[in-house]
């Protein structure tokens, strides 16, 4: 059974793959020009926007390998700073969510045995009392270790709660979601652009600042005690 739903995975995800390069999915939603039309539909239909950006931002998330970053610059530039920040930051934990329950289905019980004998991810990933959990998540979600995807995925085969990895999630990406949101929306908008641009910068500095700190004083100590 481990094995047949490691299969159907990998099935999956080649499946996809194919799709993916025959009509060319994640180029256009990576392309901001080619979802000109929501900026238009925001003035008829806003909920209707903000439900087809969710729609669109859930599907890459699980099954396109785009950059977490394309979600906040398109949601800057079609819905502005405040409201893109809401949206992105709802509509990637959501998309955060469903790739957490895939991984959990399909690979946990396969990868999960292969990586407790690493002693460094047993502590971190698989620590009974779970401690861990909650920093390790906001070390994941503000330093990007690995990609945003593949932690989704990853971070199913853990024991980690769903309650715990979808909230700590939401409150963790927050920071660099707002960076780019209003950045962008910034870029779009010459009356307020000096302003939003300048939060863009100052939100930033607190998550390279914050995110430097927490590599140099945790990331690179446990490398050193190894």
């Amino acid at each position: 059974m481990k094995n047949k739903k490691l299969w159907i995975f990998i099935g999956m995800i080649v499946l996809i793959l194919i799709l993916n390069h025959i009509f060319g999915w994640s180029s256009y939603l990576g392309n901001t020009e080619n979802l000109k039309f929501l900026e238009n539909m925001v003035q008829e239909n806003l909920v209707l926007a903000i439900g087809i950006y969710t729609i669109l931002t859930i599907i890459s998330c699980v099954v396109l390998a785009l950059p977490g970053v394309t979600f906040a610059i398109v949601a800057g530039l079609v819905f502005g700073p405040v409201l893109g920040t809401i949206c992105c930051s709802v509509a990637t934990t959501l998309g955060a969510m469903v790739a957490f329950v895939v991984g959990r289905f399909f690979l946990q019980d396969i990868i999960k045995p292969m990586a407790m004998k690493n002693k460094y991810l047993k502590k971190w990933l698989f620590d009974e009392s779970g401690n861990n959990e909650v920093f390790i998540l906001m070390i994941t979600r503000l330093v990007p270790l690995f990609p945003y995807n593949l932690q989704n995925f990853a971070y199913g085969v853990t024991d980690i709660k769903f309650s715990t990895y979808s909230i700590c999630s939401l409150i963790f990406m927050l920071p660099g979601t707002a960076m780019y949101t209003v950045g962008m929306a910034g870029l779009a908008d010459k009356e307020n652009r000096i302003l939003y641009i300048g939060i863009a910068i100052v939100l930033a500095g607190i998550v390279i600042g914050l995110g430097a700190f927490l590599k140099k004083h945790y990331v690179q100590e446990e490398k050193n005690e190894g």
